[in-house]
């Protein structure tokens, strides 16, 4: 079962936590010793700078596939780090990605320095909100094929900060389709993690299948476990049709334009009860739209983040500033708490 990382940081001494866990994390990448001491690198100083601009938050740390997926990158993995803050937020973002800038008299090069080690590195932020910072770094192995135009992305925050959520996302392609799902393991600890995780298995094996025959197919692959509930959305982009099919409390919500539709599970618990049939919604894919798939850990009303500028931004930004804007710092997640989130590649992204 792959470990996830929450870290929070109030203090300094969390920052080294912070830094081996991005250690562990690379070694369960398989990242060399350069990349693993890049990770660090990276996690020390998103971790100092919480504490410097933000009055502390918390560090995420997991193992992913890289966002966009071409067909001779499907076995790839990285190192994801994401902070996640309330503080005051940064009132001019490249300002503060430029070498030199700083608010608190320090050299100003933790941004930057961040910026020029990741392989990818984003960030977001809206004064009086909050800063969410996301930085990937994988074996930094060269790409030859054609992409297939859509970026998948998530954050995973394990309860009560567990060693294993129960939770678990993953994305696959097969030619011009590109499935993602979200599993959300009955309970807590390590049997629900073994039950999501064998959802995320299965579905690597299965990336062929439609949404309604892979739930299938997760129906034998849970058989043992404690069951979960599962989420399964297909984007075609040749036929620019999205199928989705969900079975138990995972939520999902699709923007079309300015507004948002929901996408329906049925009831049921996948390993535990068969269903004879299984709907599929299909609706048209477009490069406007933008699908969000979500575990309970989320208050049922939440809201759909709204910045225009998520609409170019990681889809793993747009996860943790999701998961941040339905919490407080008095109020945090109260269960495994997983976003993922699917959306086209812009035109000036690779």
């Amino acid at each position: 079962m792959p470990r996830v990382w929450d870290v929070p940081v109030h203090d300094s001494t969390r920052v080294r936590d912070a830094r081996v866990a991005a250690e562990h994390a690379a070694a369960l990448a398989g990242l060399d010793e350069k990349r693993t001491a890049a990770a660090a690198l990276v996690a020390t100083e998103l971790a100092t700078n919480l504490l410097k601009h933000a009055g502390g938050g918390q560090v995420l740390i997991d193992v992913v596939a890289p966002p966009v997926l071409t067909q001779c990158r499907d076995g790839a993995r990285a190192v994801q780090i994401a902070t996640v803050d309330h503080g005051p937020g940064i009132a001019d973002v490249p300002a503060a990605l430029g070498d030199g800038f700083s608010t608190t008299r320090s050299l100003g090069a933790g941004l930057g320095t961040c910026l020029r080690v990741a392989d990818e590195f984003d960030l977001h932020s809206v004064p009086g909100r909050g800063t969410v910072a996301l930085a990937r770094l994988g074996s930094g192995d060269a790409t030859s094929r054609e992409a297939v135009g859509l970026r998948a992305g998530g954050v995973n925050i394990p309860f009560a900060g567990a060693e294993y959520s129960g939770d678990a996302f993953a994305w696959v392609r097969a030619d011009d389709r590109l499935t993602l799902m979200l599993a959300d393991g009955l309970g807590h600890g390590p049997e629900a993690a073994r039950a999501s995780t064998a959802a995320v298995e299965a579905l690597r094996r299965s990336a062929h299948l439609g949404p309604a025959e892979l739930l299938r197919q997760l129906d034998t692959a849970l058989g043992g476990t404690r069951g979960a509930a599962v989420a399964v959305a297909q984007v075609d982009t040749r036929a620019e049709r999205l199928r989705f099919a969900g079975i138990g409390n995972v939520g999902a919500r699709l923007r079309e334009g300015d507004r948002w539709r929901h996408l329906v599970s049925r009831p049921g618990i996948v390993g535990v009860h068969r269903h004879a049939s299984l709907r599929e919604e299909e609706v048209a894919w477009g490069a406007d739209r933008l699908l969000i798939l979500h575990s309970d850990g989320l208050p049922s009303r939440w809201v759909p983040p709204s910045d225009g500028s998520l609409a170019t931004a990681d889809p793993a930004v747009t996860a943790a500033v999701t998961i941040r804007d339905a919490s407080s710092p008095a109020s945090p997640v109260r269960d495994d708490t997983a976003v993922a989130v699917l959306t086209s590649t812009p035109p000036d992204r690779p």
